[in-house]
């Protein structure tokens, strides 16, 4: 059969497709997605590396993305962890928007993962200060009083509210955020030391934003910057959470696992479709 001229091509074609894929790859959306909004993303991959096996959700689809993080990261944690079970070589991650903050807390709260590389594209990792985009769908919100909805046990079943980090309001942001100080390790918890564990064990960190995204505010919370109480941004390595390394940021950092990239020019409703992006900042990192 080895002699056989066809036998061999289609043995060489199988191991060059082999060598082209990647290890899968897991693709969480955005808030208030539409389903296969991910697919620019996920057959981009594919077209560049044939056999690529590429997962994109569709749980928490349109209204439901407003769900309590928590809970999307508990369901979606089941999901990625079947994956990771299937692939024990390892697999990727890419959570775009409010996806990649879900993303970042599975990656804590499950330490038993297998993310090689996870690429937060255009998240708000520091959390969230604009009601620009929220108008759609909060029509009477308004940034200086946002507070008074978020910061309140209701507020608190709305996604959003959970990460809503109001640099004027830092108590009630504390005493009522039920999410993003516990993801950060800002509050201490029973999980404190489970959440840097799994967070410390990917090999690549890859944090891409701009300064045209105009919905993450500010901007610079996709690299995990944020605001001070005069509404001046502080950078990523003079935030508390770096400093003291308090869920392993600043650890993957010294040990040269992470990527931080800027892209002027691209809005928050482009950063999945765009081709740029995908072909220079997001399939690189990838193998």
């Amino acid at each position: 059969m080895l002699g056989n001229p066809s036998a061999l091509l289609l043995l060489f074609g199988l191991f060059c497709q082999l060598c082209l894929a990647y290890k899968p790859v897991v693709l969480i959306h955005g808030i208030l997605a539409e389903k296969g909004c991910m697919d620019v993303v996920g057959k981009r991959i594919k077209e560049v590396h044939p056999g690529t096996i590429v997962y994109a959700t569709d749980r928490f689809i349109g209204w439901s993305s407003l769900a309590p993080m928590w809970h999307q990261v508990d369901a979606l944690a089941a999901d990625l962890m079947n994956i990771t079970k299937a692939h024990p070589e390892g697999i990727h991650l890419i959570g775009y928007s409010q996806g990649g903050l879900v993303s970042r807390a599975i990656l804590e709260k499950y330490p038993d993962h297998n993310v090689q590389t996870f690429i937060s594209l255009s998240s708000p990792q520091a959390g969230q200060y604009g009601t620009k985009f929220l108008h759609l769908y909060f029509p009477n919100l308004w940034l200086k009083t946002a507070y008074e909805i978020f910061y309140s046990d209701v507020g608190q079943y709305t996604s959003v509210a959970n990460y809503w980090n109001d640099p004027h309001h830092q108590k009630l942001y504390y005493d009522y955020s039920v999410f993003l100080p516990f993801t950060n390790n800002e509050k201490s918890s029973n999980q404190s030391d489970v959440y840097r564990q799994g967070f410390q064990k990917i090999k690549k960190l890859v944090l891409i934003g701009g300064p045209d995204d105009e919905v993450i505010t500010p901007w610079q919370s996709s690299h995990f910057g944020y605001y001070n109480e005069n509404e001046t941004v502080v950078d990523m390595k003079d935030q508390d959470f770096y400093q003291k390394d308090m869920f392993g940021l600043k650890t993957i950092d010294t040990s040269g696992r992470l990527h931080v990239i800027t892209q002027p020019g691209i809005d928050h409703f482009s950063w999945h479709v765009n081709l740029t992006v995908i072909d220079t900042h997001i399939i690189p990192f990838l193998d």
